[in-house]
């Protein structure tokens, strides 16, 4: 764990100076205080990228959300995200998400942004006992929400069970790629899929979001389904200070989805009609659950 430890540190200060304007990669090896070739292994090992890899994949991100948020000239865009040329920036942009910056700016289509992913978050979701904290758990709300006919666009799993077991399965790529498309309608989620969804030979876990109705693109390995009009109980716990107690913000919302009295409030669960989704935590906002209901029709005489 002290390499897990060391390498999330690193992490942690890149997030927090990537945007600083004289911010270099020496000084992450400075803050940990060892020497490049050290921290180089470190990371690698753990995270499979150099340092200098990790931030180009960052700034690359960061400059394709520029380009569709800001009227900035491409040349500015790659100047603000530590490209020295045109040429240089369109090259490696190109090369990450396999269309050139001009033309994902005429036209944005869904791309891989890269998140980054805390590397002692993976442990965190792997102990269960991570979960058993003495910290109080969070209070959520619980709050109905009708959704309005849309599509889901979803990647399914053949054995996961979970968020973990799905990006040991598929990988993570898919949370960047499916949070670049601008139509979206909420950000990207794991989904248990509905009865009527579920294909032979997969489970009923799958990766996926939600776009409206009249969406049309195709991404290569995911499918798309139509969903009719329906209401949800969305959960959603307290923002969160710590990074790291996004799984005590996910561990309240499950408790809360668990123990709510559904029938008190004249609602009955229909997951075998519609997804359920897991949108995971976020700091400014908590974890959030979105489950599928309906009212209870009462028998009058």
């Amino acid at each position: 764990m002290n390499k897990i430890d060391t390498v999330t540190k690193m992490q942690k200060y890149i997030k927090e100076h990537i945007e600083d304007d004289d911010f270099c990669i020496d000084e992450v090896y400075s803050f940990i205080g060892y020497t490049e070739r050290h921290c180089f292994r470190l990371f690698k090992g753990v995270l499979g990228m150099t340092p200098t890899e990790y931030i180009k994949s960052i700034r690359l991100s960061n400059s394709a959300e520029a380009l569709t948020a800001s009227d900035k000239s491409i040349l500015s865009v790659a100047v603000d995200s530590g490209f020295k040329t045109n040429e240089g920036f369109t090259r490696s942009f190109k090369n990450k998400f396999s269309i050139n910056p001009n033309s994902y700016r005429k036209s944005p289509c869904p791309i891989p942004l890269f998140t980054q992913y805390p590397a002692n978050h993976y442990f965190i979701i792997k102990d269960k006992e991570s979960r058993q904290t003495n910290k109080k758990p969070m209070i959520c709300t619980a709050t109905a929400k009708f959704k309005p006919e849309r599509k889901i666009i979803f990647k399914r799993a053949k054995y996961a069970t979970g968020y973990l077991s799905y990006c040991e399965e598929n990988g993570c790529d898919w949370e960047g790629l499916l949070n670049s498309i601008k139509e979206k309608t909420d950000t990207a989620a794991i989904i248990e899929l509905p009865d009527n969804l579920i294909k032979s030979g997969y489970s009923r876990i799958a990766a996926g979001i939600e776009v409206p109705a009249d969406y049309n693109f195709e991404i290569d390995g995911y499918e798309t389904a139509y969903l009719s009009q329906s209401l949800y109980l969305c959960f959603q716990s307290d923002p969160y200070e710590n990074e790291d107690d996004f799984a005590l913000a996910i561990a309240s919302v499950d408790k809360a989805v668990e123990k709510f009295d559904y029938k008190r409030f004249s609602y009955s669960v229909v997951n075998n009609k519609y997804p359920s989704f897991n949108y995971g935590a976020q700091q400014k906002i908590g974890a959030r659950a979105a489950i599928p209901i309906e009212l209870i029709k009462e028998n009058r005489l």
